[in-house]
């Protein structure tokens, strides 16, 4: 399992260097927008790789960083609702 795990570190780097890439691009530097977008990615890579009969240890620590991204999340629209009633 450890193949899958180092795939899915690489796979994650990836994704969060395309989208800053494309972030750096388009001249719109927003950490909001990028902390979503690392998030989708860890939550897609986090399906792909989980089995359905055995949790390695690993799993259980990302699903522990998988449930904080989700609280920041929560935060995130939160104060965006709040920002948007306040007008």
């Amino acid at each position: 399992m450890t193949r899958a795990k180092y795939a899915a570190a690489g796979a994650l780097a990836a994704w969060a260097a395309i989208v800053g890439a494309f972030m750096l691009l388009n001249r719109t530097l927003d950490l909001e927008v990028y902390f979503v977008l690392a998030l989708i990615g860890l939550l897609v890579v986090a399906v792909l790789i989980d089995t359905p009969f055995a949790q390695p240890k690993y799993m259980r620590r990302m699903k522990y960083v998988i449930a904080a991204g989700v609280a920041v999340f929560g935060y995130i629209v939160v104060m965006k609702i709040m920002e948007i009633v306040a007008k």
